[in-house]
C-alpha cells in the first residue's frame, strides 16, 4: 500500500553550505530538513512514505534533487537522481547508491545513497507487516475478504496491471540508462525539464521561505511556497490542521436592488396576414405593453421599459422574461397570441456587460409546437445590479444588424436553430420528512381520539421555464412514494437554466414548502462536441432548510423555499431528469406545451447504489469565543448527518430485512451489509450513537466571550449511518477541489508578488502551471476507476468522460501556456489561468448528491443557538490521498453562525462560537485509522459496555501530554479601519484571543489608522499534544478590532486570524525564523474587507527550566506609556528620515456640523505621530482657499514603502473661545503615489542630443485607406494639402455618402455633421478593436490547437464567414468616396475617467463623517461625505540631491510644488452644451418621460422647463447655457434631467456633477477642447478666444521649454522636436493668407510628446456621463452627452456659442405611381362557373398606417392576375438625413396634453388586396421597401422574382434619396399555411422623391387628378360586363369555356329524347299492329 524511501546520505559535495533535498514521486514532493554548514557529506537520514492507491507501474519514476539552500536567493540545484521503479516493483526492496546528473545531463561526482521499500496492494510484492494493517490479528481472516473487495472495486488495481518495461521506455530517457548496476536510473533530456536559469523558482523574501516552508525544514516545493497571501493562515504546511474560513456572513439571500431595462425596437416576419401586433413584456407578475401598430407584419416600436426589483440574487436570477407578440389586442379583448420567447434573468446577467444589445429574439407559439417559427423581435435587454455599470455601445445607424441570423438573442454557443423537446422530471419517492403538525384539527383529533398518524400530506411541485407541474398528494406519510413523471415541453437548449423541485405540504389553510432543491441544467448537460443532453439520476437529492422542530410561525420558512443557506436537513427526494428532442413533423405529437403528469414504474432499490454503513466521528478539542449573550446555561454540541443523530426526530439505524422502523425511518430498508454472511457477528452491532457532547457550563474569557473548560478531557461524538455508496462522486470532486485549491493559492501568490513588486512573478506562475498540469494528469489516472459500480447513472458516466476530457485539455493548455509565460505576457496569461480556476470549480460541483452535509449545532438550554454546515466530501476518507476530503482527519477551526435571517448584518459579524473540531467520515469497515489525524498524546475513554467489548469508539479523549507556551503578539498598527463613531472616526483597540485567553491593546482615540506599537504577552498557555506536532501546527490566533464607546459596549469593527511562528524549547532564537517579521493581515467584517493589520505572532515553548530561559523582552523604554510594552527592536521596522510636503489649496462643499455652518476651518495633517496645520481660513463663505499654500514636516518612516503608515487629513472648525469641532476626516491609505523619486540623470541626457524630426505622416492616428478625393475648386474651403488633412479626408464615415450627395456645400455642413461623422469613426474604431481582438484570440487558439487541441469545425467556419463579411463591409466602405468632415472626439465615458480625474497636480480628498452602515453599501459611503479638501502631498527622503534646488527659477517656499498657479479668486464664463440624453429611466405611468434640463452652479440655477420634450426617453436637446461663476466658491456644476409633470412637482430622473475647478487648473487644459483643424469661418470655426500660437507660446513659457521657433517651409521647433505642416489659410472670400496657426495646432495635438512637460491636451469632444439618482444609489438612470467650455473673464471674450440645435427634419414628398400588377393570386370563385378571379386594388403607406394609407381604385374581375391602375399616391414627410428616420408628431391618444415626436425608419409599404362587397377585403401580399436601401426594381415582370423580397442582399440596392426617381417591378409576398414565403403577385411602380420646394414648383395630383393627370387604364371589357350586359357576359363565360360540354350534353339529350319517344309510342304501335292486323 505504500512506497517508502529512506534517503541516507549525499557524499562528495563541493564547497561548504546549507543543503536541502527534495524527493518526488507521482507529483507529490517532500523536502528534507535543511542541513546547515555541511561540507562534503550531507547526512539526511530521513524517511518518506507515499501511500499508493493503485499499484506502481514499472515505468513510474522516482526523482531526488539536491540543492544548495539559500535564505535570500533561489535554491541552486546541485544535481538530480532519477530512477525507473522496475526493479523495486519486482523485488519489493532495494538499497542503492549512485551519482547525480547535473543540468547538462552529464554525471557529476556527487553521490546519493537510498533505500527503497515497496508494498503492493494485492500482496504480490513485499511482505505485509500484520500489525501495520489490522488492529487485531485475530480478525485477519474476515478483514482480508473485505479488504480485497474494497480495493478491487474502488481502485481496480491488481497484480496483472503491472506491465513489463519494453525497450521503448528506456529510449525515452536518453543515454546512460543502463550504466553499471544503475537500475533504470534516468536522466532528463535537456528539453524535458528546462531547469536552467530561465525557470528557477521565484525568489521569495527570506521571511516567507523561512516561516512557511521551513517549518519541517520543508514541506513544499519552493515553486509552491505561498506568501501571506490572504492571511498567514491560508498557507497550511502540515497535515494536522485545515484552514478556517474567513468570511462569516451568508451572502446569499440578502435582497439587493436590480433594474431590468428592455427596449423593444421592432419585429419582423411575423406570421399572419395583415395583423395589428402588440409586444407584451412580462417579468414575473409585471406586464408592460408596447403601443399597437396597425396592419403590418414588421412593426417598428423603439419603446423602452424598465422594471425595478428589490430581491435576493437567487430569486432575481430565476425570474423569467417573457416577450410575447399579441395580435389585435384592445380594451375589450385580450387579443390572440402569435408567439412568445422566454429566457431567465440569470442568462442575461451572465452575458458580457450583463446585456444583449440589438439582438433578435425568435418567437414561437407554445400552443402549437409543430408550427415552427412565428417571427422575430429585435430588442435590447440589460440587467443592472448595484454598482454594475452598463456600457452601451454607441447608438448609431447600424446596417449590419438588420441581418437577423447573425444577431439572434441567444447566449454564446447556443445554436440558432433551437428544437422543441420534452423534459421528463420523474419523482419516485421521498424520505426523512420532518414532522409538520400544521393542521390544528389534526392535533385536536389526536387529543380526543388518540389517532397517531403522520401529520404531513406531501406533494412535489416542479417549476421550469415559467411553468409549474405538481404530483398527486400522498396523505399522512413521512415516506411518500409517488412514482410519477412531470413532462414539460420547451425549446432546447432552454434559456432558463434552473429547474426548481420542491416538496410541499398540502393543507387547506396554508401550504408550506418542506424543502427546495434547484437543478442547474448547465451542470447536468454539456454542449461541447462530445457533449450530452441533460440527464440526471435516478439519484437522491438532499434538501436543507429550517430546523426540524416544528413551530406554527417558522421564522426560517424562507430557507425551505430555497432562499439562503439551509440550517438543517429536511428530506431526501429520489428523482431523475431526462429529455428527448421532438420530431415536430411526426403526426402523433401533442402539439401543445401544457405540463402533463403521468404515472411511471417503481424503481429498484439498487438503482441508486448499494447501501453501505458509514461511520462519522467527531472530537471537540476546544470551544472558545462563545457569545456572552447566550447566558451561562450549560452548552453542548450536536453533530448530525441526515436524520441520524438529530435529537428531535433522529433515528439510529434503518430497519433490517424490509420492515420499516418506527419513528421517522429516514433510510431505505436494506440489509446492513450485503456481503456479510449470516453467522458473522457485526462487531459493534449494538453501537449506541453518541451525537451530542455532554452539557457543560461556560467559563468567562472576557467581557464579550465565554469558553468551555474542556482542558485535557475532549468530548467525542460518533454516529453510524446508512447511505447508498456513491463515494466516487465525492472522490472525483475532492481531487478537482484540491487541484483548484492549489491553483488558487498559487495565483494568490502571483498576485501578492505583483502587489508587493517582488521579482519574478512569471517564474511562480510557471510553477503554478506545472503543478496544474501534473494535477490534471493525476486526475485522469485516478478517476478512471470503478466504472461499473451499482448506482452509476448516465450522468456519472458522461460527466466523468467530459471531466477527463477537460482535464487532459487543461493539462495540455497549461503546458502550452507555461512556455508562453514571459514578463510581458504575464497579465494575459494570469487571466487565462483564472478561467481554468473557474472551470475547475464548476466541474467539481457535483449535481447528484450522495451523503448529506453534516451540521454541527450549538445547543444551550435546549435552544438551538448557532450552527456550522460542513460538506460531507470535505471530511470523507479514502485510501488514496488525493481523494480524501481536505478536512478529513484534521483539526479544523470552525466558526458557528446564527441561522437564517438572524445572521444578516451586524448580528452575523460576531462569532457565536469558535470550535476546534476533528472530524472523520468513511465506510464503517475502513474505520481503523479514524483517530490517526488527532494531535497525539491522548488516552481513549470508552463507554463501558461489558467484558471484551473494546472496539468502541471513544466517548472522550484524555490528553496526558501537554506543553507550556508563551505567546507574544506584536501589534504594530492597523490601517483603513471602518468609521464606527458619528465623527467619522473610531477609537480602536484590538482584542487578541488564543486558546482560552484573551488580551486587549490600549485604546487610541479618534483615528482610523491606529499605531499601537504594543507587545502583548500571553503566559502559561497549555496546549495538548506532541511538541513536534504543535510546532508544525499551532492553533490560530484570532484578532478582533473594536471601537471603544464611552457608554455602552464596544462596537465591533472587524476580525482577522493568523498562525503564530513556533519555537520549541531546544531551538535557537535566531534567524532565519526569528525574530518574526511584521506582516499584513486583511481584516474582514461580514463579507467585506475592513482594513489591514500589521502584526507578528510568536509562540515560544517554555522550557522545563522555567521562563527565564526565554529570549528577554526589552522593558518599556518610554516610561510615560506605563506598563505597556512596545514592539521589540528586531521586529519593528527600520526607520529613516522623510520630509512630507503638503500643498494646501482649499476646502469645498463643507456641510453643516451640528446645524451650524462651518465658518473658520483649518486642516490638520498627521502622519506617524508628527504633523502640520494649515493656515486658518478666515471666512469660508467669502474665500474657501488657503492663504499659505505649502507647508512641510519631517517624520521617521519605515524604509520599506509597503509599511508606510497612512496619512490622516482632518478638517476642524475653529469656534469662539478656543473651541473647535471636527468637520470630517480622510485617511490616505497608501503614500506610494505621492512619493517623489528624483529623475534619473542618465535618462535626461538624450534630450540634449540634437533635434528629433517628427514626421507628421506617421503620427496621425487615423485609418489609412488609399482613396483619391476629388474636390471641386469651390467645394470645401478648408482643403489643405498637408498630410494630416489628407489623412482625415480619407476617414471612412458612412454619413459622408449622403452628405456628399446632399450637402456638397460647406454652408450645408453644421456641428451635427461633425458629430455624426465622429460617431461613425468611433463605431469604426470599435469594430477594428473587435476584429483585432478576435484575430488575437484566433492566433492564441491556433497556438493552443497546434499543441494538439482540436477546435470545432463549425465554429471555425462561422468565424471565417464572419471575417469574410467584415472584410466585405470594409471593402464596401473603401469603395465609397467620402467628403471630408472635421471631427471631434466622442468619449463614451466621463472626461474625468479618461484623464485621471484631472488630478495631475491638484488632488481631491473626500472628507467623511458619520458611521459606516451595517451594509457593505456604497450608498452609505456617499452619504458620509461632508466636503472635499483640495491639495496634494509629496513625500521624499532627506537630504535631497543638491541639483534640484539649483534649477533656474526654483522657489524654495513652494518646495516640490514648483510652477503652480495662484489660488486667488477667478471669474469664469462657463458654457454648458447639452447634446442629448439616452435611455432615461421612465418617470411616468405610461413608461415614458417628459425630460427637461436643469443646470446648477453655485447659487445660479437655470431651469429649461418650457422646452421640455414630450414623451421621450432618448431626447435630443441640442442646447447651450452660459453661466458666470467665481472659482473657488462656485466650482461644482450639476446638470440634471427632470421629468415635467402637468400636475404635482417635477421628478428628478438623474443628475451628474462636474468639478470645474480641477478642469480649469489641469495641465490637460480642459477649459476648451482643441479642434482638429484651425479655420476662421464655417461650421468648424475656432471657438477659443486664444489662438493656437498664443496657446503654444504660453505653454512653452510656463513649462520653461525652448520655443516655439517657426522656420521656413512650414516647420516649427519646440524643445528639440521639429514639426511640419501647412502654412496657409483661406478666409470666407477664398483669399489665402500665411499663418502659423496650423503648425501650432499640430504641436498642441502632439504636446504629450514634448519631453518633461508634455501631457495630452484635451481635444474638441463630447463626453458621455451617467445620470444618477440619490434615491437609487449606484444604478444608472440614463446617460447624457455634453461638453463644457470655460473662459476666464480677464482674457478676450469668446465668440457666440456654437449652434448645436437639433437638426430640423427636411420636408420631402414621395410620389408613387402604381402602373400595373401582374400574376396576382386569384382569390374569388365565380358563383356560376367556379372560375378563379380577383378584384385587385393596391394600398400603400409610408408613415404610421392610419394617417396616410392610400388605395388605388379596384380592378374588378381580373382573371389572369393582371391589373391596370395608373394611380398616383402622394406622401409628404419630414426626414432626418443623418439618422435616416422619418419624424412624425402626433398626439398619442385623445387624452394627451401635447404632441409626441416619433422617429421611424423610412419604409414604404405596398400591399395588394382583393376587394369584397359584403365581407372584409382579403389580404393577398405585400412588399416593404426601405427607402435608404432596397433592391432595384426588375426591368420586366418576368425578371421580377421572390428573392427580391426574401434575399435582398443578393441584389444591388439603391437609395431613393440618391436616385430620386426609379421605376421597376417588385414582388408581393405572403406566407402560406406552411409558413413559407410565397410569391403572391408583382407590381410595376414608379417612385419619385422631391424636396418640398421642388414639389411646390411642379405639383402633381392624387390618383389620376389634375395637375399632371395620368391617363385612364385600358382595362379589358370583362371587368365591367356584369353591369352592362349580363346575357352577353353569360354567353361569353359559358360558351367560351364549356362549348364542347354543352354540345355533348345536347347530343345526349336528343338521343335520350328519341329513346323516350320510342319507348312511349312503342306499345301503341304494337297494339295497333296486332289489332289492326
Amino acid at each position: 500500500m505504500a512506497l517508502i524511501v529512506h534517503l541516507k546520505t549525499v557524499t562528495d559535495l563541493r564547497g561548504k553550505g546549507d543543503r536541502i533535498a527534495k524527493v518526488a514521486f507521482r507529483g507529490l514532493s517532500f523536502y528534507t530538513r535543511v542541513l546547515e554548514n555541511c561540507e562534503d557529506e550531507a547526512q539526511f537520514d530521513e524517511t518518506f512514505r507515499w501511500p499508493t492507491a493503485s499499484n506502481i507501474d514499472g515505468n513510474e519514476m522516482l526523482e531526488i534533487q539536491v540543492f544548495n539552500y539559500s535564505k535570500v536567493f533561489t535554491n541552486r540545484l546541485i544535481g538530480t537522481f532519477g530512477m525507473v521503479l522496475q526493479q523495486v516493483v519486482e523485488d519489493g526492496q532495494l538499497d542503492i547508491a549512485d551519482t547525480l546528473i547535473d543540468d547538462n545531463n552529464s554525471s557529476i561526482r556527487t553521490c546519493v545513497s537510498i533505500g527503497i521499500k515497496y508494498q503492493a496492494m494485492d500482496g504480490t510484492v513485499g511482505v505485509w507487516n500484520e500489525s501495520e494493517f489490522l488492529e487485531n490479528p485475530n480478525q485477519r481472516a474476515e478483514h482480508e475478504a473485505t479488504f480485497h473487495f474494497e480495493t478491487d472495486s474502488l481502485l481496480s488495481g491488481s497484480g496483472a496491471s503491472q506491465s513489463i518495461i519494453g525497450k521503448k521506455t528506456f529510449e525515452r530517457f536518453g543515454k546512460g540508462v543502463f550504466s553499471g548496476m544503475k537500475l533504470g536510473k534516468t536522466r532528463h533530456s535537456k528539453d524535458d525539464h528546462k531547469k536552467g536559469h530561465g525557470d528557477e523558482p521565484a525568489v521569495l523574501e527570506t521571511e516567507d521561505l523561512d516561516r512557511k516552508a521551513m517549518r519541517l525544514g520543508g514541506g513544499l516545493d519552493p515553486d509552491t511556497i505561498s506568501l501571506a497571501s490572504v492571511t498567514a493562515v491560508t498557507t497550511n504546511v502540515s497535515n494536522k490542521r485545515s484552514k478556517p474560513d474567513i468570511k462569516m456572513e451568508p451572502s446569499a439571500g440578502r435582497p439587493q436592488d436590480y433594474q431590468v431595462s428592455i427596449t423593444i425596437i421592432e419585429a419582423r416576419q411575423l406570421v399572419g396576414l395583415n395583423m395589428d401586433p402588440v409586444v407584451c413584456v412580462e417579468i414575473g407578475d409585471d406586464k408592460k405593453y408596447t403601443s399597437m401598430k396597425e396592419s403590418t407584419n414588421c412593426p417598428y416600436y423603439n419603446e423602452y421599459f424598465v422594471f425595478d426589483f428589490h430581491v435576493s440574487p437567487d430569486v432575481m436570477f430565476d425570474k423569467i422574461v417573457k416577450l410575447s407578440v399579441i395580435h389585435s389586442k384592445n380594451l375589450l379583448r385580450s387579443g390572440t397570441l402569435v408567439g412568445m420567447f422566454k429566457l431567465d434573468i440569470g442568462t442575461i446577467y451572465s452575458q458580457p456587460e450583463h446585456q444583449f444589445y440589438h439582438k433578435w429574439a425568435i418567437i414561437c407559439d407554445p400552443g402549437d409546437i409543430t408550427a415552427g417559427m412565428k417571427g422575430y423581435v429585435k430588442c435590447d435587454i440589460a440587467v443592472v445590479g448595484k454598482g454594475d455599470n452598463i456600457k452601451t455601445p454607441h447608438k448609431s445607424n447600424e446596417t449590419d444588424e438588420d441581418e437577423i441570423e447573425g444577431n439572434l438573442l441567444l447566449p454564446e454557443g447556443v445554436p440558432s436553430e433551437r428544437q422543441w423537446a420534452r423534459y421528463y422530471v420523474k419523482i419516485y419517492r421521498a424520505e426523512g420528512l420532518p414532522k409538520m403538525n400544521t393542521s390544528i384539527m389534526a392535533n385536536m383529533k389526536k387529543a380526543f381520539i388518540g389517532e397517531n398518524k403522520d401529520l404531513v400530506d406531501p406533494y412535489v411541485q416542479v417549476l421550469f421555464a415559467g411553468q409549474k407541474g405538481k404530483t398527486s398528494v400522498q396523505k399522512n406519510t413521512y415516506e411518500p412514494t409517488w412514482n410519477e413523471q412531470i413532462i414539460f415541453t420547451e425549446m432546447f437548449p432552454p434559456l432558463c437554466t434552473r429547474i426548481k423541485v420542491q416538496i410541499r405540504d398540502s393543507d387547506k389553510v396554508n401550504e408550506v414548502a418542506i424543502g427546495t432543491h434547484f437543478v442547474d441544467l448547465r451542470k447536468i448537460a454539456n454542449d461541447g462536441d462530445k457533449g450530452f443532453l441533460p440527464t440526471f439520476g435516478p439519484s437522491w437529492v438532499n434538501m436543507y432548510g429550517s430546523t426540524r422542530n416544528y413551530t406554527l410561525m417558522d421564522e426560517h420558512q424562507d430557507l425551505n423555499e430555497g432562499l439562503g443557506e439551509g440550517v438543517s436537513f429536511r428530506a431526501r427526494l429520489l428523482i431523475s431528469i431526462s429529455m428527448e428532442i421532438l420530431d415536430t413533423t411526426s403526426t402523433e405529437i401533442m402539439s401543445s406545451t401544457e405540463v402533463q403528469v403521468e404515472t411511471i414504474q417503481q424503481i429498484s432499490d439498487l438503482a441508486t447504489g448499494k447501501m453501505e454503513e458509514f461511520f462519522i466521528f467527531g472530537a471537540f478539542l476546544e470551544a472558545t469565543m462563545l457569545d456572552r449573550r447566550i447566558g451561562d446555561k450549560p452548552v453542548n454540541f450536536e453533530v448530525t448527518i441526515g436524520n441520524y443523530g438529530n435529537q428531535i426526530d433522529g433515528i439510529s439505524k434503518p430497519a433490517i430485512h424490509r420492515k420499516r422502523g418506527g419513528g421517522d425511518g429516514a433510510e431505505e430498508e436494506s440489509e446492513l451489509l450485503q456481503n456479510s454472511s449470516e453467522d458473522e457477528v457485526d462487531d459493534d452491532g449494538d453501537l449506541v450513537p453518541v451525537s451530542c457532547t455532554p452539557p457543560m457550563k461556560p467559563v468567562i474569557t472576557d467581557r464579550n466571550y465565554f469558553h468551555l473548560p474542556y482542558f485535557e478531557k475532549k468530548p467525542c461524538t460518533y454516529i453510524k449511518s446508512w447511505w447508498q455508496d456513491q463515494r466516487r462522486r465525492l472522490y472525483n470532486a475532492n481531487i478537482m477541489d484540491k487541484i483548484a485549491d492549489k491553483l488558487e493559492e498559487g495565483l494568490n501568490d502571483v498576485q501578492e508578488i505583483l502587489k508587493t513588486e517582488k521579482p519574478h512573478p512569471e517564474r511562480r506562475l510557471r510553477g503554478v502551471l506545472e503543478e496544474l498540469s501534473s494535477g490534471c494528469n493525476r486526475f485522469v489516472s485516478l478517476a478512471n476507476k470503478d466504472q461499473n459500480a451499482a448506482g452509476r447513472t448516465k450522468l456519472d458516466r458522461e460527466r466523468l468522460k467530459s471531466c477527463i476530457r477537460e482535464m487532459e485539455n487543461m493539462a495540455q493548455q497549461a503546458k502550452t501556456i507555461r512556455t508562453q509565460v514571459k514578463k510581458n505576457t504575464l497579465k494575459d496569461k494570469l487571466k487565462q489561468v483564472h478561467t481554468f480556476l473557474h472551470k475547475l470549480r464548476f466541474m467539481a460541483d457535483e449535481p447528484q448528491h450522495s451523503i448529506p452535509e453534516i451540521f454541527i449545532w450549538m445547543i444551550c438550554n435546549n435552544k438551538r443557538i448557532a450552527y456550522a454546515r460542513i460538506q460531507s466530501k470535505d471530511i470523507l476518507y479514502s485510501i488514496v490521498d488525493e481523494e480524501t476530503g481536505k478536512d478529513c482527519g484534521k483539526v479544523k477551526t470552525v466558526f458557528l453562525k446564527l441561522p437564517g435571517k438572524r445572521g444578516f448584518g451586524p448580528a452575523g459579524w460576531t462569532v457565536q462560537s469558535k470550535i476546534e473540531v476533528y472530524l472523520w467520515l468513511g465506510l464503517n469497515k475502513q474505520r481503523k485509522d479514524f483517530l490517526s489525524g488527532l494531535p497525539s498524546g491522548y488516552e481513549e475513554n470508552k463507554a463501558v459496555k461489558g467484558p471484551g467489548m473494546q472496539s468502541f469508539p471513544p466517548i472522550s479523549l484524555t490528553y496526558i501530554k501537554k506543553q507550556l507556551f508563551q505567546l507574544r503578539v506584536h501589534m504594530y498598527q492597523a490601517r483603513s479601519l471602518c468609521a464606527a463613531d458619528s465623527s467619522g472616526l473610531s477609537d480602536p483597540f484590538a482584542r487578541v484571543f488564543f486558546s482560552t485567553q484573551s488580551q486587549c491593546t490600549e485604546v487610541l482615540q479618534e483615528t482610523l489608522c491606529p499605531t499601537w506599537d504594543q507587545l502583548l504577552v500571553f503566559d502559561n498557555i497549555e496546549l495538548y499534544g506532541e511538541a513536534q506536532e504543535l510546532r508544525d501546527d499551532p492553533p490560530i490566533v484570532v484578532i478582533e478590532i473594536y471601537d471603544q464607546d464611552t457608554v455602552g459596549k464596544a462596537e465591533y469593527i472587524g476580525r482577522t486570524f493568523s498562525k503564530p511562528v513556533v519555537k520549541m524549547a531546544e531551538e535557537e532564537y535566531g534567524p532565519p525564523r526569528f525574530p518574526p517579521q511584521l506582516e499584513y493581515y486583511q481584516i474582514y467584517r461580514g463579507n467585506s474587507t475592513a482594513g489591514d493589520l500589521l502584526a507578528a505572532f510568536e509562540l515560544l515553548q517554555i522550557p522545563p527550566s522555567g521562563k527565564h530561559n526565554l529570549p528577554p523582552i526589552d522593558g518599556p523604554t518610554d516610561s510615560d506609556r506605563g506598563p505597556i510594552l512596545p514592539v521589540p527592536k528586531g521586529i519593528r521596522p527600520v526607520l529613516s528620515k522623510y520630509r512630507i510636503e503638503i500643498l494646501f489649496w482649499g476646502l469645498r462643499d463643507l456641510k453643516r456640523v451640528n446645524l451650524a455652518q462651518v465658518d473658520r476651518p483649518r486642516v490638520d495633517i498627521e502622519c506617524a505621530g508628527k504633523g502640520v496645520q494649515s493656515a486658518l481660513i478666515q471666512n469660508y463663505k467669502k474665500n474657501p482657499n488657503f492663504s499659505i499654500l505649502v507647508k512641510y514636516f519631517e517624520v521617521d518612516l519605515p524604509e520599506n514603502e509597503l509599511l508606510h503608515p497612512p496619512l490622516n487629513i482632518r478638517v476642524v472648525d475653529c469656534r469662539a473661545f478656543g473651541r473647535y469641532t471636527l468637520v470630517g476626516s480622510h485617511a490616505v491609505g497608501s503614500l506610494r503615489k505621492f512619493i517623489y523619486r528624483p529623475p534619473d540623470n542618465k535618462v535626461q541626457n538624450w534630450t540634449n542630443a540634437g533635434d528629433i524630426n517628427i514626421n507628421m505622416e506617421t503620427e496621425i492616428p487615423v485609418k489609412k485607406i488609399e482613396t483619391v478625393v476629388k474636390l471641386d475648386a469651390n467645394s470645401d474651403a478648408v482643403v489643405k494639402v498637408d498630410a494630416n488633412e489628407d489623412e482625415k479626408s480619407k476617414k471612412k464615415k458612412k454619413k459622408g455618402e449622403e452628405i456628399e450627395e446632399e450637402e456638397p456645400d460647406e454652408s450645408m455642413l453644421d456641428w451635427w455633421s461633425k458629430y455624426f461623422a465622429s460617431i461613425e469613426t468611433l463605431m469604426e474604431q470599435l469594430r477594428q478593436q473587435e476584429a483585432a481582438a478576435a484575430e488575437a484570440e484566433e492566433k492564441e487558439d491556433m497556438e493552443i490547437a497546434a499543441e494538439g487541441m482540436k477546435q470545432s469545425k463549425s465554429k471555425d467556419k462561422a468565424k471565417a464567414q464572419e471575417k469574410e463579411k467584415k472584410k466585405k463591409q470594409l471593402e464596401m466602405v473603401e469603395k465609397k468616396e467620402k467628403v471630408k468632415i472635421d471631427e471631434l472626439r466622442i468619449y463614451d465615458k466621463e472626461l474625468e475617467a479618461e484623464f485621471g480625474n484631472f488630478e495631475d497636480w491638484l488632488h481631491t480628498f473626500n472628507l467623511y463623517r458619520g458611521k459606516i452602515g451595517d451594509d457593505d453599501d456604497s450608498s452609505t459611503e456617499e452619504e458620509r461625505i461632508v466636503g472635499r479638501f483640495k491639495g496634494s502631498v509629496c513625500v521624499y527622503k532627506i537630504p535631497l540631491a543638491d541639483d534640484i534646488a539649483r534649477e533656474a527659477g526654483y522657489e524654495p517656499t513652494f518646495g516640490m510644488f514648483q510652477g503652480i498657479p495662484s489660488n486667488d479668486l477667478v471669474n469664469v464664463l462657463v458654457r454648458v452644451y447639452v447634446v442629448r440624453a439616452t435611455e432615461l429611466h421612465p418617470a411616468d405611468i405610461n413608461g415614458k418621460a417628459d425630460p427637461y434640463i436643469v443646470i446648477k452652479l453655485g447659487k445660479t440655477e437655470i431651469k429649461d422647463k418650457e422646452n421640455y420634450i414630450s414623451k421621450q426617453l432618448n431626447p435630443v436637446f441640442g442646447k447651450s447655457f452660459d453661466i458666470e461663476a467665481t472659482f473657488p466658491m462656485e466650482s461644482m456644476l450639476t446638470v440634471a434631467i427632470y421629468d415635467w409633470d402637468l400636475v404635482g412637482t417635477d421628478d428628478l430622473i438623474g443628475e451628474t456633477k462636474l468639478d470645474l475647478e480641477n478642469r480649469y487648473y489641469s495641465k490637460h487644459r480642459a477649459t476648451c477642447g482643441i479642434a482638429q483643424q484651425y479655420s476662421i469661418h464655417g461650421y468648424n470655426i475656432w471657438r477659443d478666444p486664444v489662438k493656437p500660437t498664443q496657446m503654444l507660446t504660453k505653454l512653452c513659457k510656463e513649462g520653461k521649454v525652448d520655443g516655439p521657433h517657426f522656420g521656413p517651409g512650414g516647420r516649427v521647433k519646440v524643445a528639440n522636436r521639429v514639426f511640419t505642416g501647412p502654412t496657409e489659410i483661406e478666409d470666407e472670400n477664398g483669399l489665402k493668407k500665411e499663418t502659423d496657426e496650423h503648425l501650432s495646432l499640430i504641436v498642441l495635438q502632439h504636446w504629450e510628446g514634448i519631453p518633461r512637460v508634455g501631457c495630452k491636451l484635451i481635444p474638441e469632444h463630447v463626453e458621455t456621463r451617467p445620470l444618477l439618482n440619490p434615491e437609487k444609489p449606484g444604478i444608472e438612470q440614463g446617460r447624457i452627452e455634453m461638453f463644457v467650455d470655460m473662459f476666464p473673464k480677464d482674457m478676450p471674450a469668446p465668440g457666440a456659442a456654437i449652434d448645436i440645435a437639433p437638426r430640423k427634419p427636411k420636408k420631402y414628398e414621395l410620389r408613387v405611381i402604381v402602373w400595373n400588377t401582374d400574376e396576382v393570386i386569384l382569390e374569388d370563385d365565380d358563383y356560376f362557373t367556379g372560375e378563379k378571379s380577383s378584384d385587385i386594388f393596391v394600398r400603400g403607406w409610408l408613415k404610421g398606417q392610419q394617417e396616410d394609407k392610400q388605395d388605388t381604385d379596384v380592378h374588378y374581375h381580373s382573371l389572369t392576375g393582371e391589373g391596370n391602375f395608373n394611380w398616383r399616391f402622394v406622401y409628404p414627410f419630414d426626414y432626418l438625413m443623418a439618422e435616416e428616420k422619418i419624424v412624425i408628431s402626433k398626439k398619442e391618444s385623445m387624452f394627451s396634453w401635447d404632441e409626441t415626436e416619433y422617429k421611424i425608419p423610412a419604409r414604404l409599404t405596398l400591399q395588394v388586396w382583393d376587394a369584397d362587397h359584403f365581407s372584409a377585403d382579403d389580404f393577398l401580399g405585400a412588399i416593404e421597401l426601405d427607402l435608404n436601401r432596397f433592391a432595384r426594381g426588375a426591368k420586366t415582370a418576368k425578371l421580377c422574382s421572390i428573392e427580391m423580397a426574401t434575399d435582398e442582399s443578393a441584389f444591388p440596392t439603391v437609395s431613393i434619396f440618391k436616385q430620386k426617381r426609379l421605376k421597376g417591378w417588385w414582388p408581393f409576398v405572403a406566407r402560406n399555411e406552411n409558413d413559407e414565403m410565397e410569391l403572391t403577385g408583382k407590381v410595376e411602380a414608379e417612385l419619385h422623391l422631391l424636396t418640398a420646394e421642388e414639389a411646390e414648383k411642379s405639383p402633381a395630383g392624387l390618383a389620376r387628378n389634375e395637375p399632371d393627370p395620368l391617363e385612364k387604364p385600358n382595362r379589358p371589357d370583362t371587368s365591367f360586363i356584369w353591369f352592362m350586359n349580363p346575357l352577353k357576359s353569360i354567353r361569353y363565360f359559358i360558351w367560351h369555356n364549356y362549348r364542347w360540354l354543352i354540345l355533348k350534353i345536347l347530343a345526349i339529350v336528343l338521343l335520350l329524347l328519341l329513346l323516350g319517344l320510342f319507348l312511349y309510342s312503342m306499345p301503341g304501335y304494337l297494339v295497333k299492329k296486332i289489332l289492326g292486323a
